[in-house]
């Protein structure tokens, strides 16, 4: 076996594949932080821009700018998945799959496909964002290397049997893990369900009301906003589908540990307190609309307290 020493820097660089995958979650965490500072500041990025042909003040003319809230909102919205994503591919590289645990492997590779894949909903709108064109190219060769390397560290099947996990766990951790995987499964139908309205209706009711427009007067403002919109839309979606499969897996298959409760508890301000804050943040307070988020936010928070009781010594190994 070849030392340390004799290693070439990319190959010392790559070594596993984790160093990839960091990389990946990583820029995926700043590309999160930095929608939301886009956001924040009110600023359209120029592709933006040149698609739509209009500057960010007369965008603001239309619906006493409450479309630009609507936009921004979505994308506040993106940016804390994203942000989420993040926080909860950094436990999974650096703590399960560092033990070689099988199912932290298969739950970066399905969450990635899945991630990575929903960059192909704009063949249902018809606007393709060359930056994040750019970015998928980039990322997603970085991601396919760090799985192929890292599939070395697996010694187990893919999963292994859930009631195992189950039955070493007391009653009260039981339902927080039960709570936590019925969270992930709402992310993971309404993030298929936005994905799904992003690529077709694009609004429902709700949105529509919180402008003060029409479909019809959007497209009569600028026949390609509706397409920008449905971007933001589909993209969220995707990403919501995404965190969703992810928040299942570590509820099924880890056993609670301090670390996991800590990925979980940032994933979750990260995520809801983006999704719930910015409709605040705009006015956008319609209670059916906001009803899920807060359900779903409620209900994580319940699991994460349920699964929070200490763990007897010995109990830290990781289920593969």
């Amino acid at each position: 076996m070849r030392s340390a020493e004799d290693a070439g820097l990319l190959e010392v660089v790559v070594a596993d594949g984790r160093p990839l995958l960091l990389c990946t979650a990583l820029a995926l965490l700043l590309s999160g932080a930095f929608a939301i500072f886009l956001s924040v500041r009110r600023e359209f990025l120029p592709h933006d821009v040149a698609f739509l042909g209009m500057t960010p003040d007369q965008l603001c003319a239309l619906g006493d700018c409450r479309v630009v809230a609507f936009m921004f909102h979505d994308r506040v919205a993106f940016g804390g998945v994203l942000i989420a994503i993040a926080v909860l591919y950094l436990w999974l590289t650096m703590v399960p799959l560092a033990a070689g645990a099988a199912w932290a492997w298969w739950t970066v590779l399905v969450s990635g496909t899945v991630g990575f894949a929903s960059f192909l909903a704009y063949l249902g709108y018809g606007y393709l964002d060359g930056w994040h064109g750019v970015g998928t190219a980039f990322l997603a060769p970085l991601f396919a290397a760090g799985l192929v390397r890292s599939r070395a560290l697996v010694r187990a099947g893919p999963v292994g049997p859930m009631h195992a996990v189950f039955h070493a766990l007391d009653r009260r951790r039981r339902l927080g893990q039960a709570a936590l995987a019925a969270t992930g499964l709402g992310m993971l139908l309404a993030g298929a369900t936005i994905l799904v309205v992003g690529m077709t209706r694009v609004f429902v009711p709700q949105d529509l009301a919180f402008m003060g427009l029409t479909v019809g007067d959007l497209h009569a403002a600028n026949p390609r906003l509706v397409a920008l919109i449905a971007h933001d839309r589909a993209g969220f979606g995707g990403g919501l589908f995404c965190c969703g499969t992810i928040v299942i897996a570590c509820a099924l298959f880890a056993r609670p540990s301090r670390s996991l409760r800590q990925a979980l508890a940032l994933a979750g301000a990260a995520g809801f307190g983006a999704a719930i804050g910015v409709h605040l943040a705009v006015g956008y307070t319609d209670a059916l609309h906001l009803a899920p988020a807060v359900a779903g936010a409620a209900l994580f928070v319940i699991g994460l307290v349920l699964v929070s009781e200490r763990q007897p010594r010995g109990e830290t190994r990781w289920h593969r």
